[in-house]
């Protein structure tokens, strides 16, 4: 770890702010075309990890469905050092895991499919529309997790992901592309978290 590195960990420890618990990444297919892309995906998941997250969020968005087979194979082979579930677009059953991956699940598409969801469980008599809660609906999302920071590189847009999960995060733009991400940028959204005031809609 270089000086600036070092210099940006301790501002970090000497904060009286905690740190993200739960972090969440969003990245693109082309990202993870770059050369040590997922190399770079390992590094970032440990050093969200040494830093005191307990939970970590990968979207990662597709243009191209028929990559997603692929993806999801050299995804869930990364050397991860919490438990980690991959979801892809397909996916009816739901996986919990420190270390969370989904393929190609636009925030829209994932919020339509909870909201059929609790729409049948009115129909079949399981539910009473006078009883819905948020709760309901967060029963059916892919992972219901709401990240405290979300990362996203090379871009200020969140690609379609986490309509209902980030309403309330720290949102963190870098003009920095995946392929250029080193871990002084991670430290720098972490830092930047801490300097933030959290309102959670308020």
């Amino acid at each position: 770890m270089g000086l600036y590195d070092r210099y940006l960990a301790a501002r970090i420890r000497r904060n009286d702010a905690d740190p993200p618990r739960t972090i969440a990444l969003v990245i693109t297919e082309r990202d993870l075309l770059e050369q040590d892309a997922y190399d770079r995906l390992e590094a970032f998941l440990r050093w969200a990890f040494d830093g005191g997250a307990e939970r970590v969020m990968v979207y990662v968005s597709v243009l191209d469905e028929a990559a997603v087979p692929t993806l999801r194979r050299t995804l869930a082979e990364i050397d991860s050092p919490r438990p980690l579930a991959v979801r892809g677009p397909d996916d009816d059953e739901r996986a919990d895991a420190p270390v969370q991956v989904s393929i190609g699940l636009g925030g829209k598409a994932e919020f339509a499919s909870a909201v059929r969801s609790v729409a049948e469980d009115v129909e079949d008599g399981e539910l009473s529309s006078d009883d819905l809660s948020e709760s309901d609906i967060e029963a059916g999302l892919v992972f219901p997790t709401a990240p405290d920071l979300v990362i996203k590189t090379g871009a200020e847009r969140l690609s379609d992901f986490m309509i209902w999960q980030s309403v309330y995060s720290e949102l963190y733009f870098t003009d920095v592309n995946w392929r250029d991400f080193r871990k002084r940028d991670f430290l720098r959204a972490v830092r930047d978290y801490q300097d933030r005031q959290r309102r959670f809609g308020r």
